[in-house]
């Protein structure tokens, strides 16, 4: 199928009772002449209800950098290790990696650091591009370095080193990558189209992140409103890096090689629409004859919010365990959805409730790390689910 709605040519498919979706989504990609580069992809109880793409050089196989919707497959290896009883959530990470002790830090537990309430939100003078593509030298660099709040005290994202810190304690339990488990029991028995880790046969389906759109004036606001360097928010996200980092380096993480083959646990993801909102499906719901990857003892645990906020880097961002808290983004979902966004503009959850999965991707980045229209697309997928089941 294919549609011509307003200036933008969509492709794909929706099934009965989902053309709202179509239509809202051929609307949002109008609003920028097609130049997103966008994907969406949604299954309701493990069905697949939309699949959809628009925009020049995007097709539904297209693969592009997720940046931290990463994070919300990197947090269901850690839940699925909390499952089988290998981690324990309120153990001290020291407890696990002894090094990591050092500068203040050996009371912080695994629980604190993926409610983002370590304090450890970046390192003193930054990384580079090279080491922010390894989790292995962003964990050797954050042993040294002391939170920057009381741990506890506070709720600050940790945007490039959570998940550093997640896997060198993995690796010293089993003896395997965060990457290197998602692959095996999550990758590659769903046959998920998103990787930590993108192998080099499929690298010709990568299409870089391009930079957002803006007129001058748009620029010269955001520039005004942007984070000191070399505070909290400007630590968080890298800025303090010398030579300098800026917001469009951000942008262009996954277009290094390096970074997207390494598949940094954060924000190194690489996939397309349909692997986010397959991984989801899978996460809660019966995928292929598979059974749900969360018992619902474990959706209880990682969906329970922990850390309400303000958070001292994003704002009025919500966080359960490891993933953000989409019942309160997208208040039309349940208490206990759950997911992650990505700073392009990806975007990524499952709704218990409603049995809803959501994945959306866009290859061109939305101004100031804005994507509203997730919210407008999510919405007309949720109502569409609700039709359906009646």
């Amino acid at each position: 199928m294919s549609a011509d709605v307003a200036t933008a040519v969509v492709h794909g498919t929706v099934a009965a009772g989902f053309e709202e979706v179509l239509a809202e989504f051929g609307a949002v990609v109008a609003e920028e002449n097609g130049e997103s580069g966008a994907q969406l992809a949604g299954f309701v109880h493990g069905r697949q209800v939309v699949d959809l793409w628009a925009g020049p050089e995007v097709t539904g196989e297209t693969l592009t950098g997720l940046h931290s919707t990463t994070k919300g497959a990197a947090t269901l290896v850690v839940a699925l290790l909390v499952q089988d009883g290998v981690l324990e959530l309120d153990r001290t990470v020291a407890h696990y990696w002894p090094e990591f002790a050092a500068a203040g830090k050996s009371a912080i537990t695994l629980r604190q650091v993926l409610t983002h309430r370590a304090g450890l939100i970046g390192i003193e003078g930054g990384f580079t591009v090279a080491q922010l593509a390894d989790d292995r030298v962003i964990a050797e660099l954050i042993v040294r370095q002391h939170p920057h709040f009381r741990p506890g005290s506070a709720q600050g994202y940790g945007g490039f080193v959570t998940f550093a810190i997640l896997g060198e304690v993995v690796r010293r339990l089993v003896g395997r990558s965060i990457q290197e488990l998602f692959e095996e029991r999550i990758r590659a028995p769903h046959g998920l189209d998103l990787y930590l880790g993108l192998p080099e046969a499929q690298d010709g389906r990568f299409r870089e992140i391009l930079p957002w759109r803006a007129t001058p004036e748009m620029e010269v606001a955001f520039d005004a409103n942007s984070p000191n360097p070399h505070g909290i928010a400007g630590i968080s996200y890298n800025l303090n890096a010398t030579p300098a980092f800026t917001p469009m380096d951000v942008m262009r993480l996954p277009n290094s090689r390096e970074v997207r083959s390494l598949g940094q646990a954060s924000a190194g993801g690489v996939g397309s629409a349909r692997g986010v909102a397959s991984m989801y499906a899978a996460a809660i719901s019966e995928l292929n004859g598979r059974p749900p990857l969360l018992r619902p003892d474990t959706l209880a645990e990682f969906t329970t919010i922990h850390a309400p906020g303000p958070d001292l880097v994003r704002g009025d961002a919500v966080f359960a365990l490891g993933f953000e808290a989409k019942g309160l983004s997208y208040p039309f979902l349940g208490a206990r959805a759950f997911g992650h966004t990505g700073s392009a503009g990806s975007d990524g959850f499952a709704d218990p409730r409603s049995g809803v999965a959501y994945g959306y991707t866009r290859r061109r980045a939305a101004f100031a790390f804005d994507a509203a229209e997730n919210h407008r697309l999510a919405a007309a997928l949720h109502r569409a689910a609700v039709e359906f089941d009646r």
